[in-house]
């Protein structure tokens, strides 16, 4: 029976593969969750009969219409079920019969197994002509080869289709192709265009836009491109832009044109490097923070600022792409995805769906670094999220000398006693600090004892007892007393030094520290201590760069080995890729805000005493 949280348990044999889902998910996406899969070709629509499974114990679910349409008789007695109608009601043990293929699949996220079954078919037909024997309308002439096909797909048209097809089945000589996504025609063309089926995943950052045009047949990627956010010039972060929807009165017009049009360039440019017509994009998936996706679709962002901080909009959703501007297929569908909460947003759930967090029994730390810090510890058994106020730090923002990621940027920075190692973007002279730059010049800072555990900058006299002449000669003290660390002298910057001061330590501080908070406290509330984290997983494009010994050094991370502090790129982008490719990744992603748990930090009394202590650099149980 379902225990008092409203999940049941469902083992599937012979497989002997077990998952705990809310009551009420068909035993389709419980399956699909832990990534078995069962056989269908109708994209878990009912229709095809293929999805057929026996519960041998617990509640067996109500015979439906499609269960008596593709079972015998017998069959229903003994318990067999469409997978895809059947519902868990209880605990159950689910026999689930062994594919008849190998289904094609592909391997995205990190290294997960992606079985390839996208929303997008196609369907080539050679239609009899309409004679007085024969006087079906053009669109069931249609519909009911599509039902014969092996697709075996139910489909419904709309107006557009209706006044394109009758010219273009009798110019086409009766011989076409339906294009169908979900349960929608949404297209008939003319000849047999089956091997060209494409779509777009998307990754809608503050920040940066990331396309990605694929092959819905293959599953490769043909082209990516990325550009800055068209709405930056309106505000670095969330709160920033959604303050200019409500101070401007044609402000969240503004936005969205804005980010429209970083869409639209992009995909310009990633189907004239593939040589794809636009046209044949016949869906697009996107993942982005909740606010990114209430502007992207032009609605209010506004209750996302203020207490109780409510989104308009929390679920899988889909519109057509064409009713915000993008020049794709004019009838492809476009999806965003769901949230967790008002600041654990698509992106997130794009992230947790590609890593694997919520899905696998490995106990996970899942950090998204930047301005809003999400935050999500757990595993298969629970999981817990939140959103952590990190500030622009990372992003250079409030750092004397910092910048954006860009050319001349520093990345990365040994320090030794007698020199300094610089890495800059694109190898050009040193002209600010990005980032990951940041990151790593403050813990090899405290490495060397430049800094002490408070975040105190050495004075010079006190340095050159500890660290010696050359290190205490590149400390300095700036107008009105300010002390700083030449990270780089003119004569390396082509200009004026760059410098770290004492404010711009404190402000990582206070940056890295919203984030481990927010982490110390899931860990609290999962019963277990940071060190008992098997895996860290940095994502971004952010957290690719970041130096893991780095991050566990300033204590942005807990202190655990560092071969278990990983980066996983774009994982927003993966989990926008696996949905566009699967529809059982798909079904993960509609059901996992259903499973993990979202904790608003603001509201806890807990969070400023847990702060305070994460303030200061931490001592390291070892180096790992």
């Amino acid at each position: 029976m379902a225990t008092e949280t409203g999940k049941a348990r469902v083992t599937f044999v012979p497989q002997d593969a077990v998952t705990s889902v809310p009551v009420g998910t068909t035993i389709f996406n419980a399956a699909a969750w832990i990534g078995l899969a069962i056989d269908s070709t109708c994209g878990a629509r009912g229709t095809c009969g293929k999805c057929k499974v026996l519960v041998q114990n617990g509640v067996v679910p109500p015979i439906t219409s499609a269960d008596r349409e593709a079972l015998t008789e017998e069959e229903l007695a003994a318990g067999w079920r469409l997978s895809c109608r059947a519902t868990v009601e209880s605990d159950a043990i689910v026999e689930v019969p062994r594919l008849m293929g190998n289904p094609k699949a592909a391997l995205m996220g990190m290294g997960r197994h992606v079985v390839l079954a996208p929303a997008v078919h196609k369907v080539y037909m050679e239609l009899s002509e309409p004679s007085l024997e024969d006087q079906r309308s053009d669109l069931e002439r249609v519909l009911a080869a599509i039902q014969i096909s092996k697709a075996k797909i139910e489909a419904h048209a709309g107006l557009n289709l209706w006044r394109t097809l009758p010219k273009t089945l009798r110019q086409a000589d009766w011989k076409a192709t339906a294009v169908v996504v979900d349960d929608e025609l949404i297209a008939v063309e003319p000849g047999n265009t089956t091997d060209r089926i494409y779509g777009l995943a998307c990754d809608i950052g503050t920040t940066t836009v990331v396309a990605m045009l694929m092959d819905l047949r293959s599953g490769a990627p043909l082209a990516v491109a990325s550009n800055l956010n068209g709405q930056a010039v309106y505000g670095a972060d969330v709160i920033s832009r959604i303050s200019y929807t409500m101070m401007e009165p044609d402000g969240l017009a503004t936005l969205q044109t804005r980010v429209v049009e970083t869409l639209n360039g992009l995909i310009h440019q990633i189907t004239t490097r593939a040589g794809v017509p636009r046209e044949h994009i016949y869906e697009v998936v996107l993942a982005g923070n909740a606010t990114m996706q209430h502007l992207l679709l032009g609605i209010d962002p506004e209750p996302i600022s203020v207490v109780p901080f409510i989104p308009a909009l929390e679920k899988w959703a889909t519109v057509k792409a064409r009713s915000i501007g993008l020049i794709v297929h004019p009838e492809a569908p476009l999806s965003v995805f769901p949230c967790c909460g008002a600041y654990v947003g698509g992106d997130i759930v794009a992230g947790l769906v590609a890593t694997g967090v919520a899905q696998e029994d490995t106990l996970r730390l899942f950090v998204d670094v930047g301005t809003n810090g999400e935050i999500a510890v757990g595993s298969a058994r629970r999981t817990i999220s939140t959103a952590a106020p990190a500030g622009p730090a990372f992003e250079g923002a409030q750092i004397r000398c910092g910048m954006r990621a860009t050319t001349g940027a520093i990345e990365s920075v040994h320090i030794e006693p007698d020199h300094i190692v610089l890495q800059t973007i694109g190898d050009a002279p040193p002209v600010g600090i990005c980032g990951s730059g940041l990151i790593d010049i403050v813990a090899e800072m405290v490495r060397v004892g430049i800094l002490d555990r408070s975040g105190r900058l050495l004075s010079r006299e006190d340095a050159e007892a500890t660290v010696g002449a050359f290190l205490a000669g590149r400390l300095t003290v700036l107008d009105g007393g300010l002390r700083a660390f030449v990270v780089a002298i003119s004569e390396e910057t082509g200009g004026e030094p760059v410098v770290l001061t004492q404010r711009d330590v404190r402000e990582l501080q206070f940056a890295k520290a919203a984030i481990a908070t927010g982490a110390f406290v899931l860990c609290r509330e999962l019963g277990i201590e940071p060190h008992q984290i098997e895996e860290v997983l940095l994502a971004g494009s952010f957290g690719s760069y970041i130096n893991p010994a780095s991050a566990r050094r300033i204590g942005l991370v807990p202190d655990i080995e560092l071969s278990r502090i990983k980066a996983v790129g774009n994982s927003a982008g993966e989990g926008a890729k696996m949905a566009l490719l699967s529809f059982r990744e798909r079904a993960k992603v509609i059901a996992l805000p259903e499973r993990v748990e979202y904790y608003e930090l603001s509201g806890r009394t807990d969070f400023n005493d847990a702060f305070v202590e994460q303030l200061p650099f931490p001592v390291l149980r070892s180096d790992g």
